[in-house]
């Protein structure tokens, strides 16, 4: 395999990891002996090994003379685990070819650094396009300190959330329900607000796939005994709450809350990835919940416009991935966060959101 084809590989192994790793990033290592074996590594949960630790774990003295292909600079500062720069010159590697240099303060380069004055071959920027649409939670959060922002909306072909009465399950079917649960899962962090709580009682666990259950977040005050308890209750302003949430090492945070939270928190420019789950049901008529609440484009000249950068079937529905890049910006693959592929639930399946 050539050096791109070895960096797929490891960005494969890292998005397997995706959901595990916060508030560290998902990165995958691929070493290669001089005789050619190959070993794998991604990162462990927080508390574990780093992917190039796992990597040359797996390859022993081979690693020696051998080459590394890493889709996020190797660390040069001792955390919970020690530098990956210096395991990786203590195994004699001889020659790293790194995607992306790391913004966190403490690596910036200075792992790059480190491994040149080793004497290490190193190379920078091979898929470095696509490692910075793999990691953009992470890159966003040491960028700026605050979380990469999803909002995850579910509706009918014509644009309804809810009906008139509020009711609202089960738009969609079971397929996109996982799905969404997959995207939950690999969110650190889950916003509502206190009108859903009242009137749907959700609980905001992971439940249809494997993973971890986010922190739950009430824009509000939930009530007493409702199911999203325990959950972080916050009233100000969207800014200060991503604020909040970034200082608490939330990479990612997943806006899910009815019409008025989605309407605000897309009003206000903080998205960064919009999921719209369409399924293939008409409420028929203008009575039912829009998507968003509050007030829209006055004129068809102030209508807001993205880039829809990907259509994928599950089951009867359809996800639709939209990023907020002007479509005249658009001059090839849009960066898009894309969860893994999962196994669809029969298309008899009921399921929502």
């Amino acid at each position: 395999m050539d050096d791109a084809e070895r960096m797929q590989q490891a960005m494969v192994l890292g998005s397997a990891v995706r959901a595990a790793t916060s508030p560290n990033p998902w990165v995958g290592c691929v070493i290669e002996s001089p005789s050619g074996e190959v070993f794998e590594g991604a990162t462990e949960p927080p508390g574990g090994r780093h992917a190039e630790v796992v990597a040359l774990d797996a390859a022993g003295p081979a690693a020696q003379g051998g080459t590394a292909w890493v889709t996020l600079e190797p660390c040069a500062h001792t955390g919970r685990t020690g530098p990956c720069a210096d395991a990786l010159i203590e195994a004699g590697i001889a020659r790293v070819v790194i995607a992306l240099e790391d913004p966190d303060t403490r690596v910036a380069g200075a792992g790059i650094e480190r491994l040149r004055a080793a004497g290490v071959d190193v190379e920078v920027g091979l898929l470095g396009d696509a490692v910075r649409v793999q990691l953009a939670p992470y890159l966003k959060h040491r960028s700026t300190g605050q979380p990469w922002v999803v909002l995850k909306l579910g509706a009918t072909l014509d644009g309804r959330t809810a009906a008139p009465d509020g009711t609202s399950q089960w738009i969609t079917g079971g397929a996109a329900r996982a799905d969404a649960h997959a995207v939950r899962a690999e969110s650190d962090a889950i916003v509502v607000g206190a009108g859903t709580v009242r009137a749907d009682d959700p609980s905001l666990t992971v439940r249809h796939v494997d993973g971890k259950d986010p922190l739950r977040v009430v824009l509000g005050s939930a009530p007493v005994g409702a199911r999203v308890l325990p959950a972080m209750e916050f009233s100000g302003e969207l800014t200060d709450l991503l604020d909040a949430l970034g200082a608490r090492g939330v990479l990612q945070v997943l806006v899910e809350g009815g019409a008025t939270v989605a309407g605000a928190f897309h009003r206000a420019g903080l998205v960064d990835h919009y999921v719209i789950y369409l399924a293939p049901a008409l409420f028929g008529g203008d009575d039912a919940r829009p998507l968003f609440a509050g007030e829209g484009a006055p004129t068809i000249a102030d209508v807001w416009r993205g880039a829809i950068t990907a259509v994928t079937q599950l089951g009867g529905d359809l996800r639709i991935d939209l990023s907020p890049v002007g479509p005249s910006a658009v001059t090839g693959p849009v960066p898009v966060v894309r969860i893994g592929d999962i196994p669809p639930f029969s298309p008899s399946g009921q399921g929502g959101h």
